[in-house]
């Protein structure tokens, strides 16, 4: 990696930590998000774009082009092909809206194994457990107490092109049953089949084999959840959340034992922008919404009634930084970045993680909101990561004529 290279991608990764910390003011230095009006983008099923491990959870939400591992299923399958291991597992939990409840979390396990050199398979669960509700009719009175849950469940492939370009490909399954077994509801449970499409590239670097010292380059591009919308059972269906996530990150190894990891990803959410509706409800700026998935996605480029400006207002930013020492421990920091007025998340995240003989993990997350009172507040994520090598065996000598 040249000098010129390392100071552009520096800078890019300043200026993006520095448009995001100044929040609503200057979005990406040049919206004007301050004169948007309040639109967010809503979709059914938001717990499919959660981040579900420590690690990338710590680095605010950032994980696109983080070396591949088992939770590689989530962030992009096309990077399972270029893992140096094997085989790998991990299982991560997360409460959610601890300020709130008491009850609700979700959970993640995840998995891979490499077939031969070039290809891999994996699988993962999601679950989303909301925790119990009190259901009571119009006069107030207790009707029981019901379950809600959701989940999501898929498999992976993932294919090397080169020694440093590979994609893959996820196919899902979703599962939304919101009003549990509430037979007063009205609602039932929806469900729907999504894919990812995904490509990684992982550069060699420039390490010098004397002094460990180097750079290292990856890119990824993925596209989540490309599939059909959510029913529960009346006539109106909802867009599952299509995500177009890009992610850079360049490790600087310090030396045989020390390197440092800076990450950033862009994230835009793949369906319709609310309209402006006037009181009879017809559209007068913006796109009416009600169209399929594919002109969704495509027409989600253009389509806010605020033109340009608010197009570029729906990327959020994800950042991190990591530092390793001797591959066993990490130190981690991150920032995410939300524009006001598509739901106003920003926050920083801290975390760790630690390895035991290169196999065996824990990574920890915490969140820690720039507004108070955020429903966020207290969020933690815990990760336990197993990865291991396939066992060699030992070839044994062809035996000689003599010994025959």
């Amino acid at each position: 990696m040249t000098k010129k290279n390392i100071l552009v991608f520096a800078l890019f990764i300043f200026c993006a930590i520095g448009f995001s910390l100044k929040g609503h003011s200057q979005q990406l230095g040049i919206m004007g998000e301050d004169t948007l009006s309040l639109r967010p983008v809503t979709t059914a099923v938001p717990f499919a774009v959660f981040t579900p491990d420590a690690r990338s959870a710590a680095l605010g939400d950032a994980g696109g082009a983080l070396g591949p591992d088992a939770n590689s299923v989530y962030w992009g399958a096309a990077k399972l092909a270029q893992s140096t291991k094997n085989y790998g597992v991990a299982l991560s939990y997360t409460p959610w809206l601890r300020g709130m409840v008491d009850d609700m979390y979700f959970t993640y396990i995840s998995g891979f194994a490499k077939v031969g050199k070039n290809q891999a398979f994996g699988a993962s669960l999601m679950y989303f457990d909301h925790g119990k509700f009190e259901a009571r009719n119009n006069m107030g009175g207790f009707e029981g107490e019901y379950l809600s849950n959701e989940f999501l469940f898929s498999l992976a492939y993932s294919r090397k092109l080169s020694d440093k370009l590979s994609v893959g490909l996820n196919m899902k399954y979703i599962n939304s049953n919101l009003a549990g077994s509430y037979p007063g509801a009205g609602m039932k449970p929806g469900s729907t089949v999504a894919g990812d499409i995904s490509a990684f590239y992982q550069g060699d670097g420039n390490i010098d084999e004397s002094t460990g010292k180097g750079w290292k380059m990856a890119g990824a591009l993925l596209i989540q959840n490309i599939g059909g919308k959510i029913n529960y059972g009346g006539t109106e269906t909802g867009f599952i959340p299509t995500n177009l996530k890009l992610s850079g990150a360049a490790t600087r190894h310090i030396d045989f034992h020390n390197k440092v990891t800076f990450i950033l990803d862009f994230n835009k959410l793949m369906v319709p922008t609310p309209p402006v509706r006037d009181a009879s409800r017809n559209v007068t700026r913006g796109k009416d919404p009600n169209r399929g998935t594919f002109a969704a996605m495509f027409g989600s480029f253009s389509d806010a009634p605020d033109g340009f400006r608010e197009e570029l207002s729906e990327f959020a930013i994800s950042t991190g930084v990591e530092y390793w020492y001797n591959e066993s421990f990490a130190a981690r920091a991150g920032y995410f970045n939300e524009a006001n007025a598509k739901g106003g998340r920003k926050y920083f995240t801290i975390g760790f993680g630690a390895r035991v003989q290169n196999r065996y993990g824990i990574d920890f997350a915490y969140l820690m909101p720039q507004r108070q009172g955020s429903p966020l507040a207290n969020t933690f994520r815990i990760s336990l990561v197993v990865d291991m090598f396939k066992k060699q065996v030992e070839e044994q000598p062809e035996a000689t004529d003599e010994a025959q």
